[in-house]
């Protein structure tokens, strides 16, 4: 099947400049020149987002800008919003901002109301508006006012949308969707081996798979105080393995502690066939994963890429936390990844690489996978994102509290291979 229609609403080169001050900036409280300015959008649709606000002196487009997350219009939203209009509203601030985004102690400066035509066609990229805008409310009579820059302009997205059938430990079908079509394309084996056999690894990563056992093996009283062994095999409609995710590192929790630690987190491989043979496997990604402390209690993870030049050579891609009690989504975007400084991109073009809905601790969970249609030449390129949503799915239950106990499929004690 085609890839369903994704459309990203971009909100870019944003940039502030103030008019010049008429009398000196007094002595105390907030002066727009010498405190940090962001803006928070607002549209009649999406949540809100922040950006920071880089100040200009020049009425040409200026050199430095920032840009705000983009708005992510699914094929329901265009529909939604087929030959409508859609408002944005821009609000720019001056003061602190708080870590979550708050505006309390800033000042508003002014808005700025923009209508972005819905009604072209949006299979092909546009720009609605390129260049500075005048805030509303920011000047009074024979004054000059503060100006905005900012870009708006629509991209096409296309994703392949994917979702389980059941939860990833009761090995279920996993169905490609588009529209109201459900179409199966992969089934899941899940298997706990307490033995935890060898895995047919080429042998330079079994040696270093091995290494990240014995390391958070820990004592021998806490041996039987693990989970590991764990595994989800992905397999095609003709019944041939095409992926995998396999716990090699055990979550174990921290000394003193029911849970597991950042400092020592649970680890997965998910892996590829290694050429034409099904008996033998690559690495393709890492994923470490912890129970975080905090404020909110939350899922951490870290995900890592192979490159080709071996094992030891890894390429970090996304990095977060989510919320252990609602869930939420397990995201690979590159934006989110050079703003971070991660500064890498899977091939294809730049922009959404693949999302993942993860639920909270014991709900029902049937993951709903989005792949960017860049990414995807063959059904086996998929199969390695079904793994890692598998995996980062399987977490949420790795990293639960010790002092609860987990639900049957997870306990069960099969023999499992990657053969």
């Amino acid at each position: 099947m085609d890839p369903c229609p994704f459309v990203r609403l971009i909100v870019e080169s944003l940039a502030l400049k103030l008019p010049s001050p008429t009398k000196p900036p007094p002595l105390s409280g907030v002066h727009p020149s010498t405190t940090p300015c962001f803006c928070k959008i607002r549209t009649n649709t999406f949540p809100t987002h922040t950006a920071l606000l880089p100040l200009s002196a020049s009425s040409c487009a200026p050199d430095i800008t920032t840009s705000a997350p983009a708005f992510q219009l699914d094929p329901a939203a265009l529909r939604r919003l087929s030959g409508k209009s859609l408002s944005l509203v821009l609000s720019v601030y001056n003061g602190p901002m708080s870590r979550s985004c708050c505006v309390r102690g800033a000042k508003l400066l002014g808005r700025v109301h923009l209508t972005v035509n819905l009604s072209t066609d949006l299979s092909s990229s546009h720009t609605f508006h390129n260049g500075w805008l005048n805030l509303a409310g920011s000047h009074s009579r024979n004054k000059p006012s503060a100006q905005l820059h900012l870009v708006v302009r629509s991209e096409p997205d296309p994703r392949f949308v994917f979702q389980f059938g059941g939860e990833p430990e009761c090995s279920p079908v996993v169905f490609q969707i588009q529209g109201n079509i459900r179409q199966p394309v992969f089934s899941c084996k899940f298997s706990a081996d307490r033995n935890y056999r060898s895995r047919s690894l080429p042998s330079d990563f079994t040696s270093i798979a091995s290494g990240w056992r014995r390391s958070s093996a820990g004592d021998k009283e806490r041996q039987g105080k693990e989970r590991k062994g764990w595994m989800i095999m992905i397999h095609d409609l003709s019944g041939s393995p095409v992926a995998a995710a396999s716990m090699v590192t055990p979550f174990v929790p921290s000394p003193g502690s029911d849970r597991v630690s950042r400092s020592n987190p649970g680890a997965w491989l998910i892996l590829r066939p290694n050429g034409a043979s099904v008996s033998s496997w690559k690495p393709w990604g890492r994923l470490e994963a912890w129970r975080e402390r905090g404020p909110v209690d939350g899922l951490g993870y870290k995900v890592e890429l192979f490159s080709d030049n071996g094992p030891a050579n890894r390429i970090p891609i996304a990095e977060g936390t989510m919320s252990v009690k609602k869930g939420g989504q397990f995201c690979i975007d590159y934006k989110v990844m050079k703003d971070a400084g991660l500064g890498w991109r899977l091939p294809g073009e730049e922009g959404f690489v693949m999302g993942s809905t993860v639920d909270g601790e014991g709900k029902v969970s049937k993951p709903v996978v989005q792949v960017g249609a860049q990414h995807i030449t063959c059904m086996a390129d998929a199969a390695l994102f079904i793994a890692l949503s598998a995996a980062i799915d399987l977490s949420m239950d790795a990293c639960m509290l010790f002092s609860h106990k987990l639900r049957k499929e997870l306990c069960h004690h099969e023999q499992s291979s990657l053969s």
